[in-house]
């Protein structure tokens, strides 16, 4: 075991085993501390999208997440009370714009066995179950964390170059940075009905939001035999009985009863939407539900803390390596924090057309609607905040799509976790010698435009190249040679690196 690791994570759900991956994959030497002995059993996050299975993907994990996941083929309605759909969310597609279906639905202790036993791939990451950190001080060159083995109360002194805290919404690692939440505005009980089917029964196969002032509530196909409701805390409900047995029967009786089904979990929950401002301060980083919570009205929960991992993983890796200068972690936030406001933003509008109550903003709401066919809202695509992208042209800040290539690989199979140069093959031909070099000191991997795909998008920017970053996030366009070397500038780079050059 190594006196100083590389990186410490604090937290091992989704995001945190997520993030060991990653970083286990480029060798970095990593500490995990989770106070729990064992996978949480019972379901939480039900949903991820597209992109996060890429991400999947570049862990080297997908097949077996396919085995623990289905794709989503229906996109979700929303219905008033007298059972009209008023809105619909598009972007369903069994071979979207990643490589893969838009939408995923999952158990979250399945998954999370998977992300696990992916991290025993690698012998650099240590695992400490039962372990609590309880306190950690930063010095110049590192984190010191004093952790507690809450087996037999002992403690262990640890250090790390870094430390990222995925450890959730009342995060330790938050408290002790010192960065406040952000209140975006909803804060709302609902109650979380998660049922496993004895029989069949006749239920949707798709997401539904009910939205009906009496009692808005949601209801999900989840995985097989497993059904989820959500249903909205109204004036007079006693949140200490209403997840009783009896209460939630009552409550789903329109659908199931207690012949149908069993319960696996009946829980209150409060829907929050906040954002942590400082998601890093010095050695100290944040992801997660430990930078940002969302109301579940998106499905993005567990999305944006795989997108954060994504996002902040090459650029510790690069850190770390003496690649590229610590500068570079600032723009984590930057660039995420923006992002993943617009999706919590979202998702609080769409609470506000569920939540409604009174009968008559209800109706007006419903007026509001074509009466003919449902209106249709797409999947967003926000683009990241300002950071290490040129912020100019409509595809820069947002993700590279993922096209099989003429050998049928899909793209992230040929760039691996690497800067990538794709570009018109006349173009490719045309660089000159220092702009070789810079894409060569970066490890970026050249790809030219044989894909019709990758062709089309290409000419969808007027672009004749595009850097794309690990994260597969585009840093840039360019329409000829001079303008890509200007983009190889932009590439992070170290001071020897700079002299080299």
């Amino acid at each position: 075991m190594p006196e100083v690791f590389d990186v410490a994570i604090v937290g091992y759900g989704p995001t945190g085993a997520g993030l060991a991956n990653l970083l286990g994959q480029a060798g970095l030497a990593v500490a995990v501390f989770e106070r729990e002995a064992a996978i949480h059993p019972l379901p939480r996050a039900i949903h991820f999208d597209g992109e996060v299975m890429r991400v999947f993907q570049s862990m080297g994990l997908k097949a077996q997440v396919e085995t623990v996941s289905r794709p989503g083929m229906k996109g979700m309605e929303f219905v008033n009370a007298s059972g009209r759909t008023l809105l619909v969310r598009g972007g369903t597609s069994l071979n979207g714009p990643h490589g893969c279906a838009n939408n995923h639905y999952f158990h979250q202790p399945d998954l999370e066995a998977v992300l696990r036993t992916g991290a025993e791939r690698f012998a650099s990451v240590h695992v400490f179950g039962r372990h609590e950190v309880a306190a950690i001080e930063q010095e110049k060159d590192a984190a010191h964390l004093s952790v507690r083995n809450l087996a037999d109360g002992s403690r262990t002194q640890f250090r790390a170059r870094y430390v990222v805290g995925c450890d959730g919404a009342r995060s330790l690692v938050r408290r002790l940075m010192g960065s406040p939440m952000y209140d975006l505005g909803l804060h709302q009980p609902w109650l979380v009905f998660d049922a496993i089917l004895k029989r069949a029964a006749d239920l949707p196969d798709h997401t539904v939001q009910y939205c009906d002032p009496s009692r808005p509530a949601t209801y999900c196909h989840v995985l097989g035999n497993r059904r989820r409701w959500e249903i909205m805390l109204m004036p007079g409900d006693d949140p200490a009985t209403i997840a009783q047995p009896d209460s939630v029967w009552k409550l789903v009786s329109r659908w199931i009863g207690p012949d149908d089904a069993d319960i696996e979990r009946a829980v209150v929950y409060t829907f929050h939407s906040v954002i942590a401002r400082g998601w890093r301060r010095g050695r100290m980083l944040l992801a997660g539900d430990a930078a940002h919570q969302t109301p579940p009205f998106l499905g993005q929960g567990l999305c944006a803390g795989i997108r954060d991992i994504a996002n902040l993983a090459w650029k510790l890796e690069l850190v770390l390596a003496g690649r590229a200068a610590d500068t570079l972690l600032d723009t984590y936030e930057t660039e995420r924090a923006p992002h993943v406001r617009e999706f919590i933003a979202l998702a609080v509008k769409l609470g506000d057309v569920i939540q409604t109550t009174d009968p008559v903003v209800a109706a007006q709401r419903d007026s509001r609607f074509q009466t003919g066919a449902p209106e249709i809202f797409e999947f967003p695509a926000p683009g990241l905040g300002p950071g290490l992208h040129t912020g100019a042209g409509a595809g820069t800040g947002q993700p590279f799509p993922q096209p099989a290539l003429a050998d049928g690989r899909l793209l992230d199979a040929v760039t691996g976790r690497n800067f990538a140069l794709i570009a018109r093959r006349s173009l490719l031909g045309e660089l000159d010698g220092p702009t070789r070099a810079r894409l060569t000191r970066a490890n970026a991997v050249c790809v030219d435009d044989r894909s019709p795909a990758i062709a089309a998008w290409l000419d969808s920017q007027a672009a004749a190249a595009a850097l794309v970053r690990p994260d597969r996030y585009v840093l840039g366009t360019a329409g000829d040679a001079p303008g890509v070397a200007r983009l190889a500038d932009r590439l992070p780079h170290s001071a020897a690196e700079t002299l080299a050059a």
